[in-house]
């Protein structure tokens, strides 16, 4: 059985500012970069195969918590936004004409205007996991790790969701055939003290 373990990117000013980042390629902050430098991954997963999004807030969080470059996935993109990248998520909701929903009133077809749909992202998704051939990290996005999430948990984007994603954590699945059966509790990262 091959076991997957998601990252979330670290923070990058447009996180901070509540800005919606999707597709758009925003680097890592500094407070950021200082904080996984001292963040590294367990034992268990130094020699795990390494991936990551395209995307340079990724890519450089890998490579800063596992300390060799990743391979590129462009299937780890995060969701596209559309019209509503670099928007403020609160502006969006506070105005009724903008279509806006919280994520508990999604459901698999909703799409930002111009965008993805959660259906549309998985359906990218997918096959990139059956490529997998033996342990894995990836640092990816928390769109892309949502849609793994909701297969895994059988959540349908209806209701609260039944995980949190925080970072400096690893979000663990065991692979097995087209089942993700997830881990109950996400692994921490080590963190050198100061």
């Amino acid at each position: 059985m091959i076991r997957l373990a998601l990252l979330r990117h670290g923070h990058t000013a447009w996180n901070r500012a509540g800005r919606i980042q999707g597709r758009s390629d925003i680097p890592l902050d500094e407070q950021a970069r200082e904080e996984l430098r001292r963040c590294s991954l367990p034992a268990e997963w130094a020699r795990a195969d390494l991936w990551s999004s395209p995307l340079q807030r990724a890519a450089e969080t890998a490579e800063l918590v596992a300390g060799r470059p990743p391979r590129i996935a462009a299937e780890l993109t995060e969701m596209n936004w559309g019209n509503w990248e670099g928007r403020h998520g609160l502006d969006l909701k506070a105005d009724p004409d903008s279509g806006f929903r919280d994520i508990e009133e999604w459901g698999w077809h909703y799409r930002p205007p111009g965008g993805e749909t959660p259906a549309e992202v998985w359906a990218r998704i997918d096959p990139w996991l059956g490529t997998l051939a033996q342990d894995t990290v990836a640092v990816c996005h928390i769109g892309i790790m949502r849609m793994i999430l909701a297969r895994a948990h059988g959540w349908d984007f209806q209701g609260p969701a039944p995980f949190r994603i925080k970072r400096n954590r690893l979000f663990v699945f065991e692979i097995d055939g087209p089942a993700l059966i997830p881990w109950t509790e996400p692994v921490r990262l080590i963190r050198e003290e100061t």
